[in-house]
């Protein structure tokens, strides 16, 4: 009957030893957990602020073509005034020369 007892507890002390280790399984499993979560929640972090730092750069992006656009307006415009000018400059050389004023030399 001793030979049976022990039997009896041999597998009750099975049992514990293996929901203890179990226990121990579980733990380790969530503490895991914890750890990937918390890298996920950095992931999405880090993903919410490139995505802030994307549409920033799209902004720039927008405010330079803008300036780049009213540069060459404003360079078209300088084209158009110094095209004036010349011409301005010409007309007063010529009507300088037809009021008789002694012209400058010219060198060939």
């Amino acid at each position: 009957m001793q030979n049976l007892n022990k039997k009896e507890e041999q597998p009750k002390e099975e049992k514990h030893s293996n929901e203890k280790d179990l226990s121990r399984q579980l733990v380790v499993l969530i503490e895991s957990n914890n750890q990937l979560i918390n890298r996920i929640d950095k992931l999405v972090s880090l993903f919410e602020e490139a995505s802030k730092h994307v549409s920033e750069v799209e902004s720039t992006e927008a405010k330079v073509n803008a300036l780049a656009s009213k540069l060459e307006s404003l360079l078209d415009q300088n084209k158009t005034l110094a095209q004036g000018l010349l011409l301005l400059e010409k007309y007063i050389k010529g009507k300088t020369r037809l009021s008789g004023e002694p012209q400058p030399m010219q060198y060939q």
